[in-house]
């Protein structure tokens, strides 16, 4: 099994807050700005599909996922 790998930029982010509410353990957002912080870099496995969807709604585009 690979590794998912999964990168942020808070620059691009807009502060919707899709990935925190979408996956809790893996992001979540800087309580002065709103906007993403990533909890974990190499999420765990059982993340993976919420984090997939995390990615796909941001409408920033501000979380890339690599696996």
């Amino acid at each position: 099994m690979s590794a998912m790998e999964v990168e942020v930029d808070p620059r691009r982010c807009c502060a919707s807050g899709m990935c925190a509410l979408t996956a809790p353990a893996v992001f979540d957002q800087d309580e002065a700005a709103g906007t993403v912080v990533l909890l974990s870099a190499r999420p765990p496995s059982e993340t993976w599909d919420s984090v997939w969807e995390a990615a796909d709604s941001c409408p920033a585009g501000a979380i890339s996922v690599k696996d």
